[in-house]
Protein backbone atom coordinates (compact mmCIF):
# COMPACT_ATOMS: atom_id res chain seq x y z
CA UNK A 1 0.00 0.00 0.00
CA UNK A 2 2.01 3.39 -0.88
CA UNK A 3 2.73 5.59 1.88
CA UNK A 4 -0.01 8.55 1.46
CA UNK A 5 -0.61 11.22 3.81
CA UNK A 6 -4.19 10.81 4.60
CA UNK A 7 -3.11 7.29 5.76
CA UNK A 8 -1.65 9.14 9.05
CA UNK A 9 -5.38 9.27 10.33
CA UNK A 10 -6.85 6.15 11.97
CA UNK A 11 -9.16 4.23 10.20
CA UNK A 12 -12.72 3.51 10.40
CA UNK A 13 -14.61 1.32 8.34
CA UNK A 14 -17.97 0.16 8.10
CA UNK A 15 -19.62 -2.59 6.05
CA UNK A 16 -22.72 -5.18 6.17
CA UNK A 17 -20.52 -8.05 6.07
CA UNK A 18 -17.07 -7.78 7.68
CA UNK A 19 -13.34 -9.19 7.51
CA UNK A 20 -14.33 -12.34 9.42
CA UNK A 21 -17.41 -14.35 10.53
CA UNK A 22 -17.96 -16.70 13.80
CA UNK A 23 -19.45 -20.02 14.12
CA UNK A 24 -19.25 -22.79 16.10
CA UNK A 25 -18.49 -26.89 15.27
CA UNK A 26 -17.52 -29.70 17.39
CA UNK A 27 -14.62 -28.40 18.48
CA UNK A 28 -16.02 -25.02 19.48
CA UNK A 29 -15.97 -21.49 17.83
CA UNK A 30 -14.71 -21.43 14.19
CA UNK A 31 -13.31 -18.11 12.88
CA UNK A 32 -13.59 -17.45 8.97
CA UNK A 33 -12.20 -15.15 7.49
CA UNK A 34 -14.87 -13.54 4.72
CA UNK A 35 -14.50 -13.83 0.86
CA UNK A 36 -13.34 -11.91 -2.36
CA UNK A 37 -11.39 -9.12 -3.49
CA UNK A 38 -13.30 -6.17 -1.68
CA UNK A 39 -12.77 -7.68 1.84
CA UNK A 40 -9.06 -8.46 1.09
CA UNK A 41 -8.19 -5.33 -0.29
CA UNK A 42 -9.76 -3.47 2.74
CA UNK A 43 -8.38 -6.24 5.26
CA UNK A 44 -4.74 -5.38 3.48
CA UNK A 45 -5.20 -1.58 3.83
CA UNK A 46 -6.29 -2.13 7.68
CA UNK A 47 -3.45 -4.36 8.58
CA UNK A 48 -1.00 -1.95 7.04
CA UNK A 49 -2.09 0.75 9.56
CA UNK A 50 -1.18 1.16 13.42
CA UNK A 51 -5.13 2.37 14.50
CA UNK A 52 -7.59 0.75 12.81
CA UNK A 53 -11.20 -0.97 13.17
CA UNK A 54 -13.65 -1.99 11.08
CA UNK A 55 -16.93 -1.88 11.92
CA UNK A 56 -19.54 -4.65 10.69
CA UNK A 57 -22.81 -6.50 11.28
CA UNK A 58 -23.20 -9.71 13.89
CA UNK A 59 -24.22 -12.00 10.57
CA UNK A 60 -24.43 -15.23 12.93
CA UNK A 61 -25.60 -16.61 15.87
CA UNK A 62 -21.96 -16.53 17.44
CA UNK A 63 -21.07 -13.28 15.66
CA UNK A 64 -23.45 -11.86 18.31
CA UNK A 65 -22.18 -13.84 20.89
CA UNK A 66 -19.09 -12.67 20.56
CA UNK A 67 -20.32 -8.87 20.00
CA UNK A 68 -22.03 -9.31 23.81
CA UNK A 69 -18.54 -10.59 24.92
CA UNK A 70 -17.49 -7.63 23.84
CA UNK A 71 -20.07 -4.83 25.52
CA UNK A 72 -19.91 -3.29 22.01
CA UNK A 73 -16.32 -2.75 22.15
CA UNK A 74 -13.92 -4.03 19.20
CA UNK A 75 -12.04 -7.89 19.28
CA UNK A 76 -8.31 -7.99 18.03
CA UNK A 77 -8.61 -10.84 15.12
CA UNK A 78 -4.86 -11.83 13.50
CA UNK A 79 -6.50 -12.71 10.11
CA UNK A 80 -2.54 -14.99 9.30
CA UNK A 81 -1.60 -17.73 9.25
CA UNK A 82 -5.17 -18.88 10.41
CA UNK A 83 -7.89 -16.53 11.81
CA UNK A 84 -8.14 -15.93 15.35
CA UNK A 85 -9.12 -13.83 18.28
CA UNK A 86 -5.78 -12.40 20.24
CA UNK A 87 -5.79 -10.90 23.67
CA UNK A 88 -2.27 -9.89 23.83
CA UNK A 89 0.07 -8.88 20.84
CA UNK A 90 -0.46 -10.62 17.67
CA UNK A 91 2.25 -11.95 15.90
CA UNK A 92 0.82 -11.02 12.10
CA UNK A 93 -1.19 -9.05 10.34
CA UNK A 94 -4.30 -8.39 12.56
CA UNK A 95 -7.48 -6.00 12.71
CA UNK A 96 -9.45 -4.79 15.11
CA UNK A 97 -13.36 -5.41 14.31
CA UNK A 98 -16.45 -4.37 16.33
CA UNK A 99 -19.74 -6.13 16.00
CA UNK A 100 -22.61 -4.36 15.51
CA UNK A 101 -26.15 -6.05 16.84
CA UNK A 102 -29.73 -4.41 16.12
CA UNK A 103 -33.13 -5.36 17.26
CA UNK A 104 -34.13 -8.56 15.21
CA UNK A 105 -37.52 -6.68 13.84
CA UNK A 106 -35.87 -3.68 12.76
CA UNK A 107 -33.13 -5.59 10.87
CA UNK A 108 -35.21 -7.35 9.08
CA UNK A 109 -36.86 -4.33 7.99
CA UNK A 110 -34.04 -2.65 7.39
CA UNK A 111 -32.11 -5.76 5.07
CA UNK A 112 -35.44 -7.58 3.52
CA UNK A 113 -37.88 -4.93 3.06
CA UNK A 114 -35.63 -1.50 2.24
CA UNK A 115 -32.30 -2.88 1.23
CA UNK A 116 -33.56 -5.45 -0.51
CA UNK A 117 -35.63 -5.23 -2.49
CA UNK A 118 -37.00 -2.00 -2.78
CA UNK A 119 -32.84 -0.06 -2.55
CA UNK A 120 -31.70 -2.90 -5.19
CA UNK A 121 -34.73 -2.31 -7.51
CA UNK A 122 -35.09 0.96 -8.08
CA UNK A 123 -31.09 0.88 -8.62
CA UNK A 124 -31.31 -1.84 -10.67
CA UNK A 125 -34.17 -0.24 -12.74
CA UNK A 126 -36.33 -3.83 -11.72
CA UNK A 127 -39.63 -1.94 -11.15
CA UNK A 128 -42.04 -2.31 -13.69
CA UNK A 129 -44.10 0.40 -12.45
CA UNK A 130 -47.45 -0.43 -14.00
CA UNK A 131 -47.87 -2.59 -10.56
CA UNK A 132 -44.77 -2.13 -8.31
CA UNK A 133 -43.89 -1.35 -5.90
CA UNK A 134 -46.44 -0.28 -3.99
CA UNK A 135 -45.56 1.90 -1.23
CA UNK A 136 -47.96 1.61 2.12
CA UNK A 137 -47.94 2.54 5.28
CA UNK A 138 -46.05 -0.41 6.57
CA UNK A 139 -43.10 0.70 4.10
CA UNK A 140 -42.87 3.66 5.52
CA UNK A 141 -43.02 2.58 8.69
CA UNK A 142 -40.15 -0.52 8.06
CA UNK A 143 -38.27 3.09 6.80
CA UNK A 144 -38.24 4.86 9.51
CA UNK A 145 -38.48 1.77 12.03
CA UNK A 146 -35.42 -0.56 10.10
CA UNK A 147 -33.87 1.27 7.88
CA UNK A 148 -33.15 4.05 9.42
CA UNK A 149 -33.13 3.13 12.95
CA UNK A 150 -30.43 0.33 11.51
CA UNK A 151 -28.39 3.30 10.02
CA UNK A 152 -28.97 5.46 13.46
CA UNK A 153 -26.92 2.33 15.13
CA UNK A 154 -24.47 1.99 13.01
CA UNK A 155 -23.56 5.69 12.60
CA UNK A 156 -23.49 6.22 16.57
CA UNK A 157 -20.86 3.19 16.79
CA UNK A 158 -18.59 4.60 13.91
CA UNK A 159 -19.08 7.86 15.93
CA UNK A 160 -17.79 5.70 19.08
CA UNK A 161 -14.66 4.45 17.68
CA UNK A 162 -13.64 8.31 15.99
CA UNK A 163 -14.37 9.97 19.01
CA UNK A 164 -12.28 7.21 20.67
CA UNK A 165 -9.84 8.15 18.41
CA UNK A 166 -9.47 11.84 19.28
CA UNK A 167 -12.47 12.74 16.80
CA UNK A 168 -10.36 12.71 13.72
CA UNK A 169 -10.30 9.74 11.45
CA UNK A 170 -10.79 8.32 7.79
CA UNK A 171 -14.29 6.92 7.47
CA UNK A 172 -14.68 4.45 4.58
CA UNK A 173 -18.09 3.45 4.26
CA UNK A 174 -19.60 1.20 2.28
CA UNK A 175 -22.73 0.41 -0.16
CA UNK A 176 -26.17 0.83 -0.67
CA UNK A 177 -27.31 -0.44 3.04
CA UNK A 178 -25.93 2.71 4.76
CA UNK A 179 -27.22 5.56 2.94
CA UNK A 180 -28.05 7.76 6.27
CA UNK A 181 -25.05 7.17 8.08
CA UNK A 182 -22.79 10.06 6.67
CA UNK A 183 -24.36 12.60 7.29
CA UNK A 184 -25.17 11.66 11.35
CA UNK A 185 -21.15 11.07 11.16
CA UNK A 186 -20.39 14.36 9.42
CA UNK A 187 -22.80 16.18 12.29
CA UNK A 188 -21.43 14.75 15.54
CA UNK A 189 -17.60 14.64 14.51
CA UNK A 190 -17.02 17.30 11.93
CA UNK A 191 -13.36 16.38 11.45
CA UNK A 192 -13.69 13.03 9.53
CA UNK A 193 -12.57 12.67 6.29
CA UNK A 194 -15.48 10.92 5.48
CA UNK A 195 -15.79 8.88 1.77
CA UNK A 196 -18.66 6.57 0.69
CA UNK A 197 -18.37 4.08 -1.66
CA UNK A 198 -21.64 2.85 -3.58
CA UNK A 199 -21.23 -1.14 -5.50
CA UNK A 200 -24.19 -0.91 -7.38
CA UNK A 201 -25.73 0.92 -10.32
CA UNK A 202 -26.71 4.46 -9.83
CA UNK A 203 -29.67 5.78 -11.98
CA UNK A 204 -30.92 8.89 -12.89
CA UNK A 205 -33.56 11.15 -11.16
CA UNK A 206 -36.40 9.68 -12.82
CA UNK A 207 -35.73 5.90 -11.15
CA UNK A 208 -35.29 7.56 -7.58
CA UNK A 209 -38.98 9.75 -8.36
CA UNK A 210 -40.08 5.84 -7.28
CA UNK A 211 -39.71 6.64 -3.92
CA UNK A 212 -41.63 8.96 -1.74
CA UNK A 213 -40.11 12.21 -1.94
CA UNK A 214 -39.23 12.88 1.57
CA UNK A 215 -37.33 9.13 1.73
CA UNK A 216 -35.61 9.59 -1.28
CA UNK A 217 -34.26 13.37 -0.48
CA UNK A 218 -33.18 11.69 3.54
CA UNK A 219 -30.92 9.49 1.44
CA UNK A 220 -29.48 11.68 -0.94
CA UNK A 221 -29.04 14.33 2.13
CA UNK A 222 -27.55 11.77 4.11
CA UNK A 223 -24.89 10.24 1.43
CA UNK A 224 -24.18 14.35 1.07
CA UNK A 225 -22.91 14.04 4.70
CA UNK A 226 -19.70 12.25 2.79
CA UNK A 227 -16.44 14.36 1.31
CA UNK A 228 -16.75 12.16 -1.92
CA UNK A 229 -19.24 9.62 -2.96
CA UNK A 230 -17.03 7.37 -5.13
CA UNK A 231 -18.51 4.65 -7.77
CA UNK A 232 -17.52 2.40 -10.21
CA UNK A 233 -18.28 4.35 -13.93
CA UNK A 234 -18.27 8.10 -14.43
CA UNK A 235 -21.97 7.19 -15.66
CA UNK A 236 -23.25 6.80 -12.18
CA UNK A 237 -21.20 9.48 -10.65
CA UNK A 238 -23.25 11.57 -13.19
CA UNK A 239 -26.41 10.42 -12.76
CA UNK A 240 -25.72 11.34 -8.54
CA UNK A 241 -24.73 14.52 -9.47
CA UNK A 242 -27.62 15.19 -11.48
CA UNK A 243 -30.06 13.41 -8.51
CA UNK A 244 -28.32 16.49 -6.35
CA UNK A 245 -29.29 19.11 -8.51
CA UNK A 246 -33.26 18.04 -9.79
CA UNK A 247 -34.03 16.37 -7.03
CA UNK A 248 -32.87 18.14 -3.97
CA UNK A 249 -32.37 21.82 -6.13
CA UNK A 250 -28.60 21.85 -5.01
CA UNK A 251 -26.16 24.01 -7.58
CA UNK A 252 -23.57 21.44 -9.13
CA UNK A 253 -20.49 21.52 -11.03
CA UNK A 254 -21.64 18.60 -14.14
CA UNK A 255 -18.02 18.36 -15.65
CA UNK A 256 -16.09 18.08 -12.07
CA UNK A 257 -18.70 16.14 -10.55
CA UNK A 258 -19.41 18.72 -7.61
CA UNK A 259 -21.95 19.37 -5.73
CA UNK A 260 -22.59 22.44 -3.43
CA UNK A 261 -23.82 21.81 0.10
CA UNK A 262 -24.15 24.71 2.50
CA UNK A 263 -20.44 25.91 2.89
CA UNK A 264 -19.02 22.13 1.83
CA UNK A 265 -18.02 20.38 -1.52
CA UNK A 266 -18.64 17.28 -1.97
CA UNK A 267 -17.21 15.05 -4.71
CA UNK A 268 -18.41 12.40 -6.81
CA UNK A 269 -16.00 10.22 -8.49
CA UNK A 270 -15.47 7.17 -10.01
CA UNK A 271 -12.93 3.72 -9.48
CA UNK A 272 -13.62 0.73 -11.17
CA UNK A 273 -13.21 -2.17 -8.50
CA UNK A 274 -11.30 -5.19 -9.89
CA UNK A 275 -10.03 -8.51 -8.68
CA UNK A 276 -6.79 -9.55 -6.67
CA UNK A 277 -5.14 -11.17 -9.56
CA UNK A 278 -2.38 -13.20 -7.57
CA UNK A 279 -5.35 -14.97 -5.79
CA UNK A 280 -6.65 -16.22 -8.87
CA UNK A 281 -3.55 -17.48 -10.23
CA UNK A 282 -2.55 -19.23 -7.16
CA UNK A 283 -6.11 -20.29 -6.94
CA UNK A 284 -5.77 -21.72 -10.53
CA UNK A 285 -2.86 -24.17 -9.72
CA UNK A 286 -4.58 -25.96 -7.02
CA UNK A 287 -5.36 -29.76 -7.37
CA UNK A 288 -8.98 -29.06 -6.21
CA UNK A 289 -8.92 -27.26 -9.74
CA UNK A 290 -6.89 -29.56 -11.78
CA UNK A 291 -9.99 -31.94 -10.62
CA UNK A 292 -12.50 -30.27 -12.14
CA UNK A 293 -10.85 -28.72 -14.89
CA UNK A 294 -10.27 -32.65 -16.24
CA UNK A 295 -14.01 -33.08 -15.11
CA UNK A 296 -15.51 -30.44 -17.52
CA UNK A 297 -13.27 -30.98 -20.12
CA UNK A 298 -14.08 -34.69 -20.07
CA UNK A 299 -17.82 -33.33 -19.83
CA UNK A 300 -17.88 -30.72 -22.05
CA UNK A 301 -15.07 -30.46 -24.63
CA UNK A 302 -14.45 -34.25 -26.57
CA UNK A 303 -13.50 -33.86 -29.87
CA UNK A 304 -14.99 -30.16 -31.16
CA UNK A 305 -16.93 -29.33 -28.58
CA UNK A 306 -17.55 -25.59 -27.48
CA UNK A 307 -18.70 -24.39 -23.91
CA UNK A 308 -20.43 -21.27 -23.19
CA UNK A 309 -20.47 -20.39 -19.43
CA UNK A 310 -22.07 -18.44 -16.87
CA UNK A 311 -21.41 -17.82 -13.04
CA UNK A 312 -24.11 -15.66 -11.51
CA UNK A 313 -26.55 -15.75 -8.76
CA UNK A 314 -30.32 -16.33 -9.41
CA UNK A 315 -30.70 -11.97 -8.94
CA UNK A 316 -33.69 -10.89 -11.56
CA UNK A 317 -30.79 -8.22 -12.59
CA UNK A 318 -28.48 -10.95 -13.98
CA UNK A 319 -30.85 -11.55 -16.44
CA UNK A 320 -30.20 -15.26 -16.42
CA UNK A 321 -33.78 -16.09 -18.43
CA UNK A 322 -33.04 -13.53 -21.40
CA UNK A 323 -29.72 -15.41 -21.39
CA UNK A 324 -30.88 -19.08 -21.75
CA UNK A 325 -33.38 -17.50 -24.57
CA UNK A 326 -30.96 -16.23 -26.58
CA UNK A 327 -29.03 -19.70 -26.03
CA UNK A 328 -32.55 -21.72 -27.54
CA UNK A 329 -32.88 -19.13 -30.36
CA UNK A 330 -29.02 -19.69 -31.02
CA UNK A 331 -29.35 -23.43 -31.24
CA UNK A 332 -32.75 -23.10 -33.73
CA UNK A 333 -31.24 -20.71 -35.76
CA UNK A 334 -27.96 -22.83 -36.11
CA UNK A 335 -29.22 -26.44 -35.55
CA UNK A 336 -26.15 -27.59 -36.72
CA UNK A 337 -24.55 -26.49 -33.41
CA UNK A 338 -27.25 -28.88 -31.28
CA UNK A 339 -25.04 -31.50 -29.83
CA UNK A 340 -21.51 -29.36 -30.19
CA UNK A 341 -22.20 -26.29 -28.08
CA UNK A 342 -22.71 -26.82 -24.13
CA UNK A 343 -23.97 -24.40 -21.86
CA UNK A 344 -22.79 -24.48 -18.18
CA UNK A 345 -24.81 -22.73 -15.59
CA UNK A 346 -23.39 -22.39 -12.19
CA UNK A 347 -26.27 -20.32 -10.89
CA UNK A 348 -26.46 -19.74 -6.71
CA UNK A 349 -29.24 -19.12 -5.72
CA UNK A 350 -29.88 -15.45 -4.13
CA UNK A 351 -32.60 -13.83 -1.49
CA UNK A 352 -35.02 -16.90 -1.47
CA UNK A 353 -36.99 -15.21 1.34
CA UNK A 354 -37.85 -12.45 -1.14
CA UNK A 355 -41.37 -13.35 -3.02
CA UNK A 356 -39.76 -11.56 -6.80
CA UNK A 357 -36.54 -14.12 -6.11
CA UNK A 358 -37.78 -16.92 -5.56
CA UNK A 359 -40.23 -16.64 -8.45
CA UNK A 360 -37.16 -16.09 -10.52
CA UNK A 361 -35.52 -19.40 -9.46
CA UNK A 362 -38.80 -21.31 -10.57
CA UNK A 363 -38.71 -19.28 -13.85
CA UNK A 364 -35.14 -19.99 -14.53
CA UNK A 365 -35.96 -23.56 -13.83
CA UNK A 366 -38.57 -24.07 -16.18
CA UNK A 367 -37.50 -22.34 -19.37
CA UNK A 368 -34.24 -24.78 -19.08
CA UNK A 369 -36.43 -27.81 -18.64
CA UNK A 370 -38.19 -26.51 -22.69
CA UNK A 371 -35.00 -25.33 -24.15
CA UNK A 372 -33.16 -28.88 -22.92
CA UNK A 373 -36.31 -30.96 -23.80
CA UNK A 374 -36.49 -29.31 -27.58
CA UNK A 375 -32.40 -29.77 -28.30
CA UNK A 376 -31.64 -32.77 -26.46
CA UNK A 377 -29.44 -35.02 -28.68
CA UNK A 378 -28.35 -38.83 -28.48
CA UNK A 379 -29.15 -38.26 -24.76
CA UNK A 380 -27.25 -34.87 -24.48
CA UNK A 381 -28.88 -32.25 -22.75
CA UNK A 382 -27.34 -28.41 -24.21
CA UNK A 383 -27.73 -26.79 -20.27
CA UNK A 384 -26.02 -28.06 -17.33
CA UNK A 385 -27.80 -26.37 -14.56
CA UNK A 386 -26.25 -26.61 -11.89
CA UNK A 387 -27.15 -24.55 -8.16
CA UNK A 388 -24.07 -24.66 -6.39
CA UNK A 389 -21.35 -21.78 -5.18
CA UNK A 390 -18.07 -23.74 -5.66
CA UNK A 391 -15.03 -20.79 -6.33
CA UNK A 392 -12.42 -23.57 -7.73
CA UNK A 393 -15.41 -25.48 -9.87
CA UNK A 394 -15.97 -21.83 -10.74
CA UNK A 395 -12.23 -21.15 -11.52
CA UNK A 396 -11.50 -24.15 -13.29
CA UNK A 397 -15.02 -23.60 -15.80
CA UNK A 398 -13.59 -19.72 -16.24
CA UNK A 399 -10.20 -21.49 -17.70
CA UNK A 400 -11.58 -23.35 -20.10
CA UNK A 401 -14.61 -22.31 -21.44
CA UNK A 402 -15.13 -20.74 -24.89
CA UNK A 403 -18.03 -17.58 -24.23
CA UNK A 404 -18.74 -16.41 -20.74
CA UNK A 405 -21.67 -15.03 -21.14
CA UNK A 406 -22.88 -11.86 -18.94
CA UNK A 407 -25.92 -10.14 -19.78
CA UNK A 408 -27.26 -8.42 -16.65
CA UNK A 409 -29.69 -5.81 -16.98
CA UNK A 410 -27.70 -3.44 -14.78
CA UNK A 411 -24.66 -4.45 -13.08
CA UNK A 412 -22.17 -2.30 -10.74
CA UNK A 413 -19.61 -3.54 -12.37
CA UNK A 414 -19.65 -7.80 -12.82
CA UNK A 415 -16.32 -9.12 -11.35
CA UNK A 416 -16.65 -12.50 -13.30
CA UNK A 417 -15.40 -11.02 -16.81
CA UNK A 418 -12.32 -9.67 -15.24
CA UNK A 419 -12.05 -13.14 -13.49
CA UNK A 420 -12.23 -14.93 -16.93
CA UNK A 421 -9.87 -12.73 -18.53
CA UNK A 422 -7.37 -13.54 -15.72
CA UNK A 423 -7.37 -17.44 -15.87
CA UNK A 424 -8.85 -18.24 -19.02
CA UNK A 425 -6.19 -20.47 -21.21
CA UNK A 426 -8.87 -21.17 -24.23
CA UNK A 427 -8.92 -17.62 -26.23
CA UNK A 428 -12.14 -17.12 -24.16
CA UNK A 429 -14.89 -14.53 -25.63
CA UNK A 430 -16.17 -12.10 -22.93
CA UNK A 431 -20.16 -11.78 -24.05
CA UNK A 432 -20.95 -8.64 -22.15
CA UNK A 433 -23.78 -6.43 -21.44
CA UNK A 434 -23.30 -2.90 -22.75
CA UNK A 435 -25.48 -2.22 -19.03
CA UNK A 436 -22.66 -3.69 -16.76
CA UNK A 437 -20.02 -1.20 -15.38
CA UNK A 438 -16.99 -3.63 -16.48
CA UNK A 439 -18.59 -2.65 -20.27
CA UNK A 440 -16.84 0.73 -19.67
CA UNK A 441 -13.34 -1.32 -19.07
CA UNK A 442 -13.60 -4.08 -20.93
CA UNK A 443 -16.16 -3.46 -24.10
CA UNK A 444 -13.48 -2.93 -26.90
CA UNK A 445 -12.37 -6.53 -25.92
CA UNK A 446 -15.65 -8.13 -25.93
CA UNK A 447 -18.64 -9.16 -27.98
CA UNK A 448 -21.51 -6.78 -26.44
CA UNK A 449 -24.88 -7.92 -25.64
CA UNK A 450 -27.92 -6.06 -25.38
CA UNK A 451 -29.53 -7.49 -22.27
CA UNK A 452 -33.50 -6.84 -23.59
CA UNK A 453 -32.09 -7.97 -27.13
CA UNK A 454 -32.74 -11.88 -27.09
CA UNK A 455 -32.23 -12.06 -30.87
CA UNK A 456 -29.39 -9.53 -30.62
CA UNK A 457 -27.88 -11.99 -27.93
CA UNK A 458 -28.23 -15.55 -29.98
CA UNK A 459 -26.43 -13.35 -32.73
CA UNK A 460 -23.79 -12.21 -30.56
CA UNK A 461 -23.16 -15.53 -29.02
CA UNK A 462 -23.05 -16.99 -32.87
CA UNK A 463 -20.64 -14.49 -33.27
CA UNK A 464 -17.98 -15.50 -30.75
CA UNK A 465 -18.42 -18.92 -30.96
CA UNK A 466 -17.37 -18.42 -35.10
CA UNK A 467 -14.53 -15.91 -34.11
CA UNK A 468 -11.01 -16.91 -34.98
CA UNK A 469 -8.89 -18.21 -32.56
CA UNK A 470 -6.10 -15.52 -33.28
CA UNK A 471 -8.88 -12.72 -33.12
CA UNK A 472 -10.17 -14.64 -29.69
CA UNK A 473 -6.67 -14.88 -28.34
CA UNK A 474 -5.88 -11.46 -28.85
CA UNK A 475 -8.75 -9.50 -27.41
CA UNK A 476 -8.47 -12.19 -24.55
CA UNK A 477 -4.58 -10.67 -24.14
CA UNK A 478 -5.68 -7.27 -24.13
CA UNK A 479 -8.57 -8.07 -21.81
CA UNK A 480 -6.04 -9.36 -19.09
CA UNK A 481 -3.57 -6.61 -19.27
CA UNK A 482 -6.24 -4.24 -18.45
CA UNK A 483 -7.38 -6.38 -15.75
CA UNK A 484 -3.71 -6.99 -14.22
CA UNK A 485 -2.82 -3.25 -14.26
CA UNK A 486 -5.84 -2.14 -12.49
CA UNK A 487 -6.53 -4.45 -10.01
CA UNK A 488 -7.59 -4.09 -6.64
CA UNK A 489 -5.28 -3.04 -4.72
CA UNK A 490 -4.85 -0.24 -7.54
CA UNK A 491 -8.87 0.23 -6.90
CA UNK A 492 -8.03 0.98 -3.32
CA UNK A 493 -4.82 3.07 -3.74
CA UNK A 494 -6.65 5.20 -5.85
CA UNK A 495 -8.72 6.45 -4.18
CA UNK A 496 -6.64 6.96 -0.91
CA UNK A 497 -4.40 8.85 -3.52
CA UNK A 498 -7.26 11.18 -4.32
CA UNK A 499 -7.97 11.79 -0.55
CA UNK A 500 -4.66 12.63 0.04
CA UNK A 501 -4.75 15.60 -2.68
CA UNK A 502 -8.22 16.34 -1.42
CA UNK A 503 -7.42 16.58 2.12
CA UNK A 504 -6.16 19.98 2.19
CA UNK A 505 -8.84 21.23 0.41
CA UNK A 506 -11.94 19.61 3.04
Amino acid sequence: MPATPILNLPLVLLSNRGPVSFDRDVSGRTVNRGAGGLVSALSGLAEHLDDAVWVCGASTEEDAVVASEAQGGSILVQTSPYPHVVEDEPDGPSIRVRLVTTDPAAYADFYSVWSNPILWFVQHGLYGRALSPVITLAEHDAFENGYAAVNRVYADAVVDEVRARGGKALVLLQDYHFYLVAERVRELCPDVVLTHFIHIPWPGPDEWRILPAGIRERLLRGLLGSDVVGFHTRRYARHFVLCAQDLLGLDVDLDNLLVFVDDRVVRARYYPISVDTAALEATLSTEDVAGHVAMLRYTFLDGERQLILRVDRTDPSKNVVRGFLAFGALLDQHPELVGKVSFLALLQPSRTDVPEYADYIALIGAVVAEINARHTKDGRQPIDLRMAEDFPLAVAAYSICDVILVNALADGMNLVTKEVAVVNRRGGVLALSENAGAHEELGEYAVTLHPFDVQQMADALYGALTMPLEERQRRLAAAAEQVRTHDVGRWLSDQLDDLAQLAGYL
